[in-house]
């Protein structure tokens, strides 16, 4: 028997691919990620690493920074163009900037100086509320666009133009802007939730839109989708995104970011790999993820999705009884998915059974086996008795002691 006929899928729908066009992924955890006002910045080894991380996961690009924050930036930004240029990765790396000349120029300089193209992400706050407060005319915001991209268009430079706050922007602003922009040559634009504003049904009509745009000006610029988290949307925005046709799509390592965050760049991956959006293979994604909660002194949270504690971890008796039964048919296919949507193995991760207040005598039986311990009746019942008392999930040390066994 065919196990996958055990899952019937209606994500897919009749078979069409979800994803009818290539895409891309760009990593902001090394800028956008690093702006959350609780992380650490890490030293620019452990930023290598992440880097490198990338690369082996194939992410196709890479924000590597805004250079034209202050000399510490810059000599990041620097440092890992450097990298990239040296060791003749394939990611491409794109810089921040506002859309003047003293953070243009930076980027300007770190490419000549390391003979490595960068793309230029000139970005411009766009809606009607962010006008207000900043007191800003659109003549002087499409006169700061033209500019820009010039700027960098004159140094043979790839420019993306982003409009922060796109999903509150009108239309006219957006055209106005979007219009300037790749009239001066801008090979990309990048529409920002940068509040995490969107529900799925305003990222069709904005894709929609800019679709339109493009194709009215030239038909050979490419859109980008950059979410926020802020109404916990992120990761189905930019799904949707993805199917209505935008080129590449931006995240963040655990969804670092200012406020609560970018969208998971970990979980956008998985997503698209069970949705077979992409083929690369997934395996060493944990570590990049311990890399980036260690560097950046941002904790995992135990209920988070796949590498958090719990996530393949059960002590409910029939959860655990249905896991025990799959894995005695002899199929780790079968064990990983009778209880989970998840595959651990392909991430490298394993089904985890512990003792609890809501576990059945399966749960214990299978946690001295997988321990190498072997135990009568009465023991299983003593433990279960325990746990049955107990308010949270035994402990080795408790159960070994129960059995009066020293924890070696």
């Amino acid at each position: 028997m065919d196990l996958k006929q055990l899952i019937y899928d209606w994500n897919h729908g009749e078979d069409k691919p979800l994803f009818s066009h290539p895409f891309e992924i760009t990593d902001e955890t090394l800028r956008d990620g690093l702006q959350s006002p609780s992380v650490r910045n890490p030293e620019i080894g452990e930023k290598i690493q992440m880097l490198h991380f990338m690369e082996e996961l194939g992410i196709q690009a890479v924000d590597i920074g805004l250079p034209g924050a202050g000399p510490k930036h810059y000599q990041d930004t620097f440092r890992l163009a450097q990298e990239i240029a040296g060791q003749r990765m394939k990611i491409h790396p794109n810089c921040a900037a506002r859309t003047t000349f003293s953070d243009i120029q930076p980027i300007i300089e770190i490419s000549q100086k390391v003979g490595l193209e960068i793309e230029i992400a000139a970005f411009l706050g766009s809606s009607p509320i962010r006008q207000f407060a900043e007191e800003w005319e659109l003549e002087t915001l499409i006169k700061h666009t033209d500019e820009a991209v010039k700027l960098g268009v004159k140094n043979s430079l790839p420019v993306m133009f982003v409009t922060e706050d796109t999903t509150r922007s009108h239309p006219d602003t957006l055209r106005q802007l979007y219009q300037k922009a790749i009239e001066c040559g801008a090979g990309r634009i990048c529409l920002s939730d940068t509040v995490g504003y969107a529900t799925p049904h305003g990222v069709k009509n904005l894709v929609n839109f800019a679709k339109k745009i493009a194709r009215d000006v030239n038909p050979e610029v490419k859109i980008d989708w950059h979410g926020h988290r802020d109404r916990d949307l992120a990761i189905a925005n930019t799904l949707t995104a993805l199917e209505s046709g935008v080129d590449r799509v931006h995240g963040a390592v655990l969804g670092m970011g200012e406020r609560v965050g970018n969208t998971p760049l970990d979980l956008l991956l998985i997503n698209l790999k069970l949705l077979n959006g992409i083929s690369q293979n997934l395996v060493k994604l944990g570590d990049y993820v311990s890399l980036v909660s260690r560097s950046c002194s941002v904790q995992i949270p135990d209920n988070y999705p796949v590498f958090g504690r719990d996530a393949f971890r059960t002590a409910t008796g029939v959860h655990a009884s249905a896991i025990i039964k799959a894995e005695k048919k002899g199929d780790s296919w079968l064990a990983d998915r009778v209880y989970s949507s998840i595959p651990a193995g392909d991430f490298g991760l394993k089904q985890r059974i512990e003792i609890g207040y809501m576990s059945g005598q399966s749960n214990v039986i299978y946690w001295l086996e997988k321990h190498g311990l072997s135990a009568g009746k009465d023991d299983v019942e003593r433990i279960l008795k325990k746990a049955k008392e107990s308010n949270k999930i035994l402990t080795e040390e408790e159960i070994l002691q129960t059995l009066s066994l020293k924890n070696i």
